[in-house]
């Protein structure tokens, strides 16, 4: 099937994109808009009405709880797996939440009103994207748990983990202060729990680089809620295109 445009970025990295079947991804395709995803580029801000959504192919988008005072926490990262801007089908324009691009790179964005079109024709779109919306509910659910109950060092390694699922390498650039935001914490927190998998072996991390270095071990060290997460997009999404 014949892609839109002649740039080189593919739609069918997106998951959910890839996930659509034949008939519903050729409507879609002469729609989608290849953009580029700079690192903490704002794609909405907490109360405005959507007038996209974004299907991220090789950058992360971390959606951020923002507080009166300004201090923000993340309550779940969107990637190559998903949509951002799922409160547009679920009933409302707008959210209160921020979505912010966590790792810089490209996607592809859809305007609103064709994305309402297609869920509310009924069919296969409408239960692919309330399957992925209920495995995004299950990460912020957990990712509450996981700040409440477990340690920053146990936090920190979900983090990196549901990272490095988004990403082609093992690679990411990220800075003290942005990690400090996204897991609302103390850039102080942030330095003494790198610190320490650096110590283990883990991680390297220097110049605003994580780069993980026993995977195995990250997963050992981590607590129970990286795998609920995991396993619960494996079992709601398809992994390939359905027929």
């Amino acid at each position: 099937m014949a892609l839109p445009g002649d740039h080189q970025e593919d739609p069918l990295k997106n998951k959910l994109l890839a996930a659509l079947p034949d008939a519903d991804l050729a409507r879609w395709l002469p729609q989608l808009e290849p953009v580029d995803l700079p690192l903490g580029k704002v794609l909405y801000e907490s109360g405005r009405r959507l007038s996209h959504v974004y299907f991220p192919t090789t950058a992360i988008i971390s959606l951020l709880s923002v507080m009166e005072d300004g201090a923000s926490a993340e309550i779940s990262v969107v990637g190559h797996e998903g949509i951002v801007g799922v409160s547009l089908f679920m009933g409302g324009d707008s959210t209160p939440s921020r979505a912010v691009v966590q790792s810089a790179g490209r996607g592809f964005c859809l305007k609103a009103h064709l994305l309402l079109l297609e869920f509310n024709r009924a069919g296969s779109v409408m239960h692919l994207l309330l399957r992925y919306t209920q495995a995004l509910i299950t990460q912020m659910a957990q990712t509450v748990a996981c700040n409440r109950h477990h340690s920053l060092d146990q936090q920190l390694c979900r983090w990196l983990l549901l990272s490095l699922d988004r990403l082609a390498s093992n690679e990411l650039v990220m800075t003290q202060e942005l990690m400090a935001n996204m897991l609302g914490v103390r850039r102080e927190g942030v330095t003494e729990a790198a610190g320490q998998l650096q110590k283990a072996g883990l991680i390297d991390y220097r110049r605003g680089r994580i780069t993980v270095l026993d995977r195995p071990g990250l997963e050992r060290r981590s607590c129970e809620c990286y795998d609920v997460v995991r396993k619960e997009y494996d079992r709601l999404l398809p992994a390939r295109k359905a027929t």
